[in-house]
């Protein structure tokens, strides 16, 4: 018998069936390996060289007469934090971690799981706080072993088992646990 989880309007809205989708074909790609080899690259900003600021001129302040203060409109609500937020960057950091390790170890997915990532943070958090949070959890995987693997070694197949295994657990307690 199967029961109904009551989650509220957040698993009927349209973007959730979207993310339950990308989750599902994620969990899928975890159990696919081989693709083309590319280059590793991570989730970084892109920063325009820096130039001084020009001088400008001394002008002296006016003095502005006092106006009466008006009613500033409130800010839109901030979106509320889904209750899968934490499995959700967790996810993020295991497809960092993937995205290095394979690279090393000479799997030849190219940007499989950077891809990947990237589609799951463009289903779920297109911009704004949750976003900029599952791109740090990426990058918080990629780098951390960045620091300490040059090549492939058997700790580093290992650890690459372990979360090919963690994420796949991790998709699927979030599709049967959020999808209808």
């Amino acid at each position: 018998m199967l029961r109904s989880v009551a989650c509220g309007p957040v698993c009927t809205t349209p973007m959730f069936a979207v993310l339950m989708l990308r989750i599902f074909t994620l969990l899928l790609l975890f159990f696919c390996l081989g693709a083309e080899t590319a280059p590793a690259q991570i989730f970084l900003p892109q920063t325009q060289p820096q130039t001084p600021p020009k001088p400008q001129p001394q002008v002296p302040p006016r003095v502005q007469p006092k106006l009466q203060p008006q009613a500033q409109p409130e800010p839109p609500p901030a979106p509320r934090a889904a209750p899968y937020d934490r499995d959700l960057q967790r996810l993020s950091e295991i497809l960092g971690a993937l995205h290095f390790l394979r690279g090393i170890c000479g799997s030849n997915e190219g940007q499989k799981w950077r891809d990947e990532a990237q589609s799951l943070i463009d289903a779920e958090a297109t911009s704004g706080e949750r976003h900029d949070q599952m791109v740090a959890s990426f990058n918080r995987g990629y780098r951390s072993f960045q620091q300490s693997y040059r090549t492939c070694t058997p700790a580093a197949d290992f650890a690459i088992r372990r979360y090919l295994e963690e994420g796949a657990k991790i998709a699927r307690e979030i599709t049967s646990r959020y999808a209808n």
